[in-house]
């Protein structure tokens, strides 16, 4: 039998089931066919009120049966005896339609034909016995030729025309093969006689009233689905009706089987949704959904749990009402993420109903409009790893002070040889003078000056390593500080050695404190030419960095731009355990005696607290390559203008006068003696509370000079912040043998202001006093 399955919830009620009867019967592939609409079997003929017909059953989700004229694919007519009828679903709406087709055309002809030649039979009342019987024979031999069942039947009344019993007149053998059994000239009762009612009724009520009936019923008798046309024929005093039948019991269990497998799908749609509803219930993640804005639709239990919030409190508010502020743009930007693709792993921090906040770990994904979250509760793993951090700080501060412990002796040994060089070569100078002997005076004076410039070298890299050296970053030409220090760094390390600088060209400034730089600079050379006893090169090479996020990480710096300064150099080269220790405190490849370990540490404090970063690469016989980034300045280098020495400064004018407030008597001492010789009046000051009061009076203050660790309640910063109200213009010079950096602004002094790390050389202090005040006299006229 032709079949095929629509389904009339989508656009064009499309055809999704075909089988081979109705691809042989129309010529077309399975292809032609799923898919598409049934409007391909029209052609030119088709009649459109029938086209109509159709539409409006399937439209009123009707059951509809009408002869209609096809076309096969090649072209070929042909009348179609469509049966179209709805499948409902468990619900009782209308799922698909189910049509049945059947070829009917050699039918109409042979009736039409017949049709003809009996009127003109009547006509003419010539038509001799032997055509009609020919006639009727090609009529039987239609009848019995077709698919489709036929009969005529007689149906039986009793006095009160209630239908009793119908009798076969004429059956062919479509219908017996379809109802199994040889029917013509019997009774019903006589082989079905359990039959349903419904037959006897139906075609009662044909044969009495002539009204057509059309109909799919099953019948118990035979066990199989009919679909029947019955219509009156003949006189109707006969009560003899002409019947249709087909046999549809395997497209019935087509239906009861599709019925069976939406039924399936639909528990397994409501299993998986009791599913996933019992995860949404129990998981102990929260699950949330929002939409592209961030505007809570629904949260599962466990979002209460966790974060004191019930869905009350959150339904149609955003997430950003919840998070903590500092977690506004990383959250944005995830749900911006989130609305397209895939959201990996983010972390953030939401408020407590009742207090604090708690870190969530989210997952997300898109569906349509809305964002699908899991988060995970990782508020414990985050106090874990602030607690491991904390003591792995701690350990490192341990370690660092059993370091300096293990060293104190040593460092002790090295301050009281240079103590006993400085205490000798006074008392050695003293005798001398009384026992006038003045030509041994300048040996012992030499000897006590180089003492002194040790020990203070050897304090400053101390301070280096620990960060807390004072520096004072300018902005700086890395490239002409370098190629100044080239015959410096030549005449250091010796003729064995080659020196070349490498300057790129427009290389940026850095904000760095030149000196500092210098000093790390030569270190740096001179464990160069340690590395190499039998010569070879250095190559001092600057370059402009770009550090983006990958390489700010591996390099443990922060993104941006820096200017670095690399050493390179051609020796022995070091392994990779003893580059990991390298800026170790006290670590040294040299021998004893030889070195003190601080040299690297003083180059990694120095460039840590600059807001860079060093790195070393090297590798055993290849050499090593000693890399310091500086952070770029933005804006111009102003030019050297040099330092001139102390007698070349122009002495004071009349009436300029200096405060020195410190509570070293020495320094005071010394101080006021420069001051002095250079024709300025000095007042000094043993404490804060006695530098403030003559800084609040009238007396002429042209320069401040004051420590910054001073007794009295206020330390030297905030001395000279107090002074400054009243004297807006007053120039301070700090000068400190610690580095009070945090006091001093971290390296950021107020204009007007200058620091000098003691100990100082006398001509350095009077330049510096000399600009100052001159420096001074120049803002007051501008």
């Amino acid at each position: 039998m032709p079949m095929i399955i629509t389904d009339p919830r989508q656009h064009d009620n499309p055809i999704i089931f075909v089988n081979d009867a109705f691809c042989r019967l129309t010529g077309y592939d399975r292809t032609d066919i799923v898919g598409h609409n049934c409007r391909f079997l029209q052609g030119p003929k088709t009649d459109p009120d029938d086209v109509t017909r159709i539409r409006n059953a399937v439209a009123a989700r009707e059951r509809i049966e009408i002869a209609i004229y096809n076309y096969r694919k090649d072209g070929t007519p042909f009348w179609n005896q469509l049966l179209l009828a709805p499948v409902k679903d468990a619900k009782g709406e209308v799922a698909y339609f189910f049509a049945s087709q059947y070829d009917v055309t050699s039918d109409f002809a042979q009736v039409a034909r017949l049709q003809g030649e009996n009127a003109v039979l009547a006509a003419k009342q010539a038509d001799s016995t032997e055509r009609l019987h020919a006639s009727q024979e090609r009529l039987k031999t239609i009848v019995n030729t077709i698919d489709t069942g036929f009969a005529i039947v007689e149906v039986r009344f009793d006095t009160d025309d209630r239908p009793l019993d119908y009798r076969f007149l004429e059956a062919n053998p479509a219908f017996e093969r379809q109802a199994g059994v040889n029917l013509r000239g019997k009774w019903v009762t006589e082989f079905a006689p359990d039959l349903e009612r419904f037959w006897f009724e139906t075609y009662g009520h044909v044969a009495l009233t002539g009204e057509p009936a059309n109909f799919e019923n099953y019948a118990a008798a035979f066990g199989r689905w009919f679909d029947v046309r019955a219509i009156r024929v003949g006189d109707p005093a006969d009560r003899q009706i002409a019947i249709f039948f087909n046999d549809v019991t395997g497209r019935k269990h087509a239906e009861q089987e599709l019925l069976k497998l939406n039924e399936t799908l639909e528990q397994q749609v409501h299993e998986r949704t009791q599913e996933r509803d019992r995860l949404w219930r129990n998981t102990q993640d929260i699950q949330v959904v929002i939409d592209g804005r961030g505007v809570f639709q629904a949260v599962n239990p466990a979002f209460t749990v966790i974060l004191g919030w019930t869905a009350e409190d959150v339904l149609g508010r955003t997430v950003f009402e919840f998070i903590v502020p500092a977690d506004e743009g990383l959250t944005n930007q995830a749900l911006q993420h989130a609305r397209v693709h895939s959201l990996p792993t983010v972390e953030n921090r939401y408020r407590h109903k009742e207090g604090g906040f708690r870190w969530i770990s989210w997952v997300a994904a898109p569906e349509g409009e809305l964002i699908y979250a899991s988060g995970r509760h990782i508020t414990a793993e985050k106090d874990q790893a602030e607690a491991l951090r904390l003591a792995e700080e701690a350990l490192r501060q341990s370690q660092k002070m059993e370091a300096v412990g293990q060293l104190t002796g040593g460092l002790a040994h090295d301050f009281n040889n240079l103590l006993a060089g400085i205490s000798g070569s006074l008392e050695l100078m003293q005798t001398r003078m009384q026992q006038g002997r003045l030509t041994d005076v300048d040996r012992y004076m030499t000897a006590a000056q180089g003492a002194a410039k040790r020990a203070a070298a050897l304090t400053h890299r101390l301070l280096a390593f620990s960060r807390r050296q004072t520096l004072d970053p300018r902005p700086t030409d890395v490239n002409r500080l370098v190629s100044g220090m080239q015959e410096l760094i030549q005449r250091t390390v010796g003729p064995a050695i080659a020196v070349e600088v490498v300057g790129t060209t427009g290389a940026w400034p850095a904000l760095v404190d030149p000196p500092q730089l210098e000093n790390a600079l030569l270190n740096l050379c001179i464990n160069a030419r340690d590395a190499m006893p039998d010569g070879g090169s250095i190559i001092i090479e600057t370059a402009n960095k770009w550090m983006d996020e990958r390489a700010a990480r591996q390099h443990d710096m922060p993104e941006g731009q820096y200017l670095s300064i690399c050493v390179t150099d051609t020796g022995t080269g070091m392994p990779p355990e003893i580059v990991a220790r390298v800026f170790e405190p006290f670590f040294t490849t040299k021998p004893i005696g030889e070195g003190t370990g601080l040299g690297l540490s003083m180059i990694y404090g120095f460039a840590q607290q600059s807001g860079g970063q060093v790195r070393v690469y090297s590798e055993v016989g290849q050499g090593t390559t000693v890399c310091i980034y500086l952070p770029r300045h933005y804006g111009e280098v102003a030019e050297d203008e040099g330092m001139n020495p102390v007698t070349d400064l122009p002495r004071s004018e009349q009436g300029e006068t200096v405060l020195i407030v410190d509570d070293e008597p020495t320094v005071r001492m010394l101080v006021s003696d420069i001051l002095e010789d250079l024709g300025y009046t000095a007042i000094e000051a043993g404490d804060s509370a006695a530098g403030l009061k003559v800084l609040q009076s009238d007396v002429r203050i042209d320069l401040l000079v004051t420590d910054v660790g001073l007794p009295g309640g206020m330390n030297g910063r905030q001395m000279a912040d107090a002074a400054r109200v009243a004297r807006p213009d007053l120039n301070v010079l700090f000068i400190t043998g610690y580095a009070e950096n945090a006091i001093l602004g971290n390296g950021h002094l107020a204009p007007g202001m200058a620091v000098l790390t003691k100990p100082f050389a006398i001509e350095t202090m009077a330049a510096r006093i000399r600009s100052m005040i001159e420096g001074g006299k120049g803002n007051k006229r501008s």
